[in-house]
């Protein structure tokens, strides 16, 4: 079997296990241990583990994968290919029985350093739906639904979607409220549950950006960490290389642009791990445009907060 054809039957074979359990309150009861991010492991989460460690036995036992909830599992054998997996991206919509729940399914040679910019095929497979995004690296979107950026250039009227969960609301609420505020007549903004749907939702049309500033935050200001911390309850809970890898293949490959959120490259981050200096923020955007304009706000919103916590400092004694 090629990599590409078990990438897509994984990501398959996981949407079928957990789209029953959609909307389950069963489904949402919470594990005894957090996942190896730091994020709580609910009943729906272990069911698809447990799927993709008996799926990889079975058919490709010389696979080794990288999840959020196991970390990096290796074979008994040597290993030339991880698979980055996240088995429901969305977890909380998933619990809903919302729409807005994917499986990604991201393979790259194993080895150590890997990074995002190695990753060579991309699997995102929508639960409810079970429409597929298959990239490979170079050979562009080999099975998806027909890709229409949107080429809408102007803030106000841009449709776009960021992510709240574990994240401080009154600090991202400085950095992302003008863009908030400008959309809110002419475009529209959203908090659907699940970066891997949301990026996909630009390649679709529905979407003219996705913005995630969190790791970017931390980075420029790092008195911001214990807010993060409150949150996530004692964990930072930005997007990891496996919220990201499979979706940000298939947007490079669709023709959507994709950097963090200072508009640098995420090829040279590394793809294994979920610890907090693992995070990446993100900016993807329909057009090159658009994304120079959703970059200078945030750097404007990242002066805001600046100032903001300048403002709330302790004055020096003397």
């Amino acid at each position: 079997m090629s990599d590409t054809a078990l990438v897509r039957e994984l990501a398959l074979a996981l949407r079928d296990r957990v789209l029953p359990m959609l909307g389950s309150h069963a489904g949402r009861a919470h594990g005894e241990e957090l996942a190896a991010g730091g994020d709580i492991t609910f009943a729906i989460d272990a069911a698809a583990e447990e799927l993709l460690a008996s799926f990889l036995a079975e058919r490709a036992p010389h696979v080794a994968f990288y999840s959020e909830d196991r970390g990096l599992v290796l074979p008994a054998g040597d290993a030339e290919t991880v698979l980055v997996v996240d088995p429901i991206d969305g977890t909380r919509p998933a619990l809903a029985g919302f729409e807005s729940c994917c499986v990604s399914v991201a393979a790259a040679p194993l080895r150590e350093g890997v990074t995002m910019g190695e990753v060579s095929i991309a699997c995102v497979v929508e639960i409810r739906s079970g429409t597929v995004f298959l990239a490979e690296r170079g050979r562009g979107l080999v099975e998806s639904p027909p890709v229409r950026l949107s080429k809408n250039e102007e803030l106000d009227r841009m449709f776009w979607v960021y992510g709240f969960r574990g994240r401080p609301a009154r600090i991202y609420a400085e950095v992302l409220g003008d863009l908030i505020d400008g959309a809110s007549v002419g475009g529209g903004s959203f908090e659907l549950g699940s970066a891997t749907y949301d990026m996909t939702r630009v390649l679709t049309g529905q979407l003219d950006a996705y913005v995630e500033p969190g790791p970017r935050i931390l980075e420029e200001l790092p008195e911001t960490r214990s807010e993060f911390e409150r949150v996530g309850g004692g964990a930072v809970l930005n997007n990891s290389p496996y919220d990201l890898a499979a979706a940000a293949l298939s947007l490079e490959e669709g023709g959507a642009i994709v950097t963090d959120a200072t508009g640098r490259s995420l090829a040279d981050r590394p793809l294994l791990g979920s610890a907090a200096e693992y995070q990446m923020s993100v900016v993807a955007s329909a057009n090159a445009r658009l994304h120079e304009k959703v970059l200078s706000e945030l750097d404007a919103g990242m002066t805001r907060l600046a100032f903001s916590f300048a403002g709330t400092a302790e004055p020096e004694s003397g």
